[in-house]
């Protein structure tokens, strides 16, 4: 009987020994297993993933031609009004979507606008020449930007050196285009062309008799100021002065 007891308790420890080395060895290898069919399988998605972004950003690319352009089929035309700024017709003619229709229309040679900056001192927050003047069709006095009517068939940076020395005196050594847009498209066909005068050189004034205009010199910040306040409100300055002071905060995160 002592025998078997003694052989009984020798028994168990050998088979829990056992156990554990087995339970330990076969952990090992299936964690490991594991582990590496994770990262075998997570490698070959990632790679999927990846491929039809890649592929998504060529498309893009591609599909973004210019549209075309896309004009109405003018049956009659007439000239209802002239003056020496502009003219107005009255336009009858079947529009792109096949609708026929008449328009009032005031047909302009165009307009150039110049945002003039000296940056000689501070590039972060340059002086911008402004004007100021009244206008009637407001009603009321307005800050805006150096701008003037281009003649027929005239350049339109030609134009902007133009208005920029007539108005203000001023001569720029670097031109760069900025923005074209229209004011008021419904009814008014005038294009507005912007430009950037940089490197300006101070001279005189020459502007037309009918033209009383104060220039002042305002720094960036505040001709922003001046828009939050609701100060400006003219459409072409609104525009260019935005989008300047857009294209400076980007240069400064650089």
């Amino acid at each position: 009987m002592p025998k078997k007891v003694k052989t009984a308790k020798a028994a168990a420890p050998k088979k829990a020994k056992s156990a554990k080395a087995k339970n330990l060895k076969a952990a090992t290898p299936k964690n490991a297993k594991t582990a590496k069919a994770g990262k075998a399988a997570a490698k070959p998605r990632t790679a999927k993933a990846l491929k039809p972004k890649a592929k998504a950003k060529k498309a893009a690319k591609v599909l973004l031609p210019a549209a075309p352009i896309e004009v109405a089929q003018l049956l009659s035309s007439e000239v209802v009004f002239q003056g020496p700024v502009f003219r107005v017709f009255h336009d009858k003619l079947i529009e792109p979507g096949g609708k026929e229709n008449e328009r009032d229309v005031i047909r302009h040679n165009g307009s150039a606008v110049i945002l003039a900056v000296d940056n000689s001192r501070d590039k972060k927050n340059p002086w911008i020449v402004m004007e100021r003047q009244y206008r009637h069709a407001a009603n009321q006095f307005l800050w805006e930007l150096p701008a003037g009517k281009l003649e027929l068939a005239e350049d339109a940076l030609a134009g902007a050196k133009r208005e920029l020395a007539e108005e203000t005196g001023y001569s720029a050594k670097r031109w760069t285009p900025l923005v074209e847009y229209y004011a008021s498209p419904g009814f008014l066909g005038e294009a507005m062309k912007v430009f950037l005068a940089e490197g300006l050189v101070v001279g005189d004034a020459h502007p037309e008799d009918d033209e009383q205009i104060e220039i002042r010199l305002v720094k960036l910040s505040e001709v922003i100021k001046m828009i939050e306040k609701g100060a400006i409100l003219d459409g072409k300055t609104l525009t260019s002065v935005l989008l300047y002071a857009r294209k400076v905060a980007r240069k400064r995160k650089k």
